[in-house]
């Protein structure tokens, strides 16, 4: 690793870092790229055009700049933390744990590192080992950390310490640094109530010229809730608009584009495919995949199965979307995807490695001995074809919501990262539509295939649905599904504190509370 003293850093490497501290990352991009031109082997720069592209979220080309410069510099611990880093944003827990095991072992107390073993920790679904270490580091060591703080509640409320995980977002907001997203984490267990000083504390604060950006929009979304909660919903609107127009830059979203990727996949997963393919994949019966849009039901139906004696909940697995950009094989965001097509030159044995691949590699989540396990993420409705080539077996739930409520508690939802669709009435009206037009798709060619599971039918006759639902994943009936909300186990959606109570009519017609505001999504929706 080049050694650099004051007197001899490359003018260019100064400037970039100036400009990376002022947040002016697309000015300095170019002159980090121009200088690797120069210098390829310069493993500080790499590190810095590294650290500019995960704030891009350009995942594949920071990992191979940080690849590339721990090959050069084994050492090299500051590029070792940001590849941590990297593969915690790329959801790959047991990856970056091994990372930062290699950090430990040169300093067992370092604070950041301890941190970001805690926060993966949790991501793997250990909460206990990940409570270990945070209790350690403010118990013990008095850190006084906002972020520090806000992990900790996020973790606490995962396993069911409400109270705690309150007391945490509250040491956190006091910290005045980050304190929007403390806000929005209070806000976002559903079960909390502000109070009118609190209210006047998150209005003082969005009035507040220093107010930076992300606090700006996590204390919209607050507010938002809070004066829906106080029945104030013009205010709340209000609050929910500017802060969905404040996110909606910052998260684009090309609903054209995703509406013409579905008919792709319609046009190629024809009956012929099927015919032409049948047999092929792993028949491991493991899996059940719970698909639809957010906020639709669908960690209600996790809370149920997860009752079951046979049957483990794990989290949003991010493989079977991993696997679509494999098969797309794009390059950059300009070139052409391959995906489906590319699955027509392939070998049958090759769906039975994938089917193969998947079971493997979810191995890591399941921490129970449990034969059959849930995998909630939702965006996979787009792919059931593919799930149902690489993995015949597997059950496929699809819990869908009245749009109106469903639509708009997303369009109310700031998610922690992706699901642009949300954060505009257009976007997320169009979403569904593309949504139900796919999932129509599928009823056609895989008749049958997919158990529709309607929430509001769950809600009115809990025990008849349930019943039938393990009858679709062929469980026998056991008592514990009609108390699913006595189930102990983590849940990590913001839902969590919802399915810890029995089933209420409370989330059924809320969004004509604000009717009069919501005519772009009913136009889109075409409920005019």
């Amino acid at each position: 690793m080049k050694k650099y003293t004051k007197d001899n850093i490359p003018i260019e490497l100064i400037e970039a870092a100036e400009l990376i501290a002022e947040n002016k990352l697309k000015k300095a991009e170019p002159i980090l790229r121009d200088y690797l031109k120069d210098d390829p082997l310069d493993v500080n720069a790499m590190k810095l055009l590294a650290d500019i592209g995960i704030k891009f979220r350009a995942y594949k080309d920071a990992g191979y700049l940080l690849s590339r410069a721990l090959d050069l510099s084994p050492e090299y611990d500051q590029a070792r933390l940001s590849y941590a880093n990297l593969l915690y944003k790329r959801q790959l827990p047991f990856e970056a744990l091994e990372q930062i095991s290699i950090l430990l072992e040169k300093d067992k107390d370092n604070i950041q590192y301890l941190t970001l073993k805690a926060v993966n920790l949790a991501l793997a679904n250990q909460h206990d080992n990940a409570l270990e270490i945070f209790e350690i580091i403010i118990k013990d060591k008095e850190v006084v950390n906002n972020q520090l703080h806000l992990s900790y509640g996020h973790t606490l409320r995962a396993v069911g310490r409400l109270d705690e995980a309150i007391e945490s977002y509250k040491n956190a907001i006091s910290s005045q640094v980050g304190y929007g997203e403390a806000y929005w984490s209070l806000a976002n267990l559903k079960t909390f109530d502000f109070t009118e000083t609190d209210i006047n504390e998150i209005k003082l604060l969005l009035n507040n010229k220093d107010c930076k950006i992300d606090d700006y929009y996590h204390l919209l979304f607050a507010l938002g809730k809070a004066e829906e909660d106080a029945n104030n919903f013009e205010s709340s609107m209000a609050a929910y608009v500017k802060g969905n127009t404040v996110r909606s830059k910052q998260v684009p979203w090309d609903s054209k584009g995703f509406s013409l990727e579905c008919d792709e996949i319609i046009e190629f997963f024809s009956d012929d495919v099927f015919v032409k393919l049948k047999g092929v994949g792993d028949k491991n019966s493991d899996p059940i995949f719970v698909v639809g849009l957010p906020r639709s039901g669908s960690t209600l139906i996790e809370q149920i199965l997860s009752s079951h004696s046979l049957v483990e909940g794990t989290t949003e697995l991010q493989n079977i979307i991993a696997l679509s950009r494999k098969i797309a094989n794009k390059k950059n965001s300009n070139s052409k995807s391959e995906y489906p097509s590319a699955l027509e030159s392939m070998k049958k044995s090759e769906f039975k490695e994938m089917g193969s691949a998947y079971i493997k590699n979810t191995l890591d989540q399941r921490v129970t001995d449990k034969p059959y396990f849930i995998d909630k993420m939702p965006n996979n409705f787009i792919h059931i074809g593919l799930i149902h080539l690489i993995l015949p077996n597997a059950k496929i739930i699809d819990a869908r919501r009245n749009p109106m409520d469903c639509c708009f508690s997303c369009y109310k939802q700031l998610f922690g990262s992706g699901q642009g669709f949300t954060y505009s009435q257009n976007r997320i009206g169009n979403y569904y539509l593309d949504y139900l037009k796919i999932m129509d798709h599928w009823d056609k060619v895989l008749p049958n295939k997919v158990h529709r599971v309607i929430y509001e039918n769950m809600v009115e006759n809990t025990e008849e649905e349930i019943k039938k639902l393990l009858e679709y994943c062929q469980l026998d009936f056991e008592e514990n599904c009609l108390s699913f909300y006595k189930t102990k186990r983590t849940v990590r959606t913001p839902s969590s504190e919802q399915v810890r109570q029995p089933i209420y009519k409370k989330g059924v017609g809320q969004w004509e509370y604000f009717n009069t505001w919501l005519d772009p999504l009913k136009e889109t929706l075409r409920m005019e």
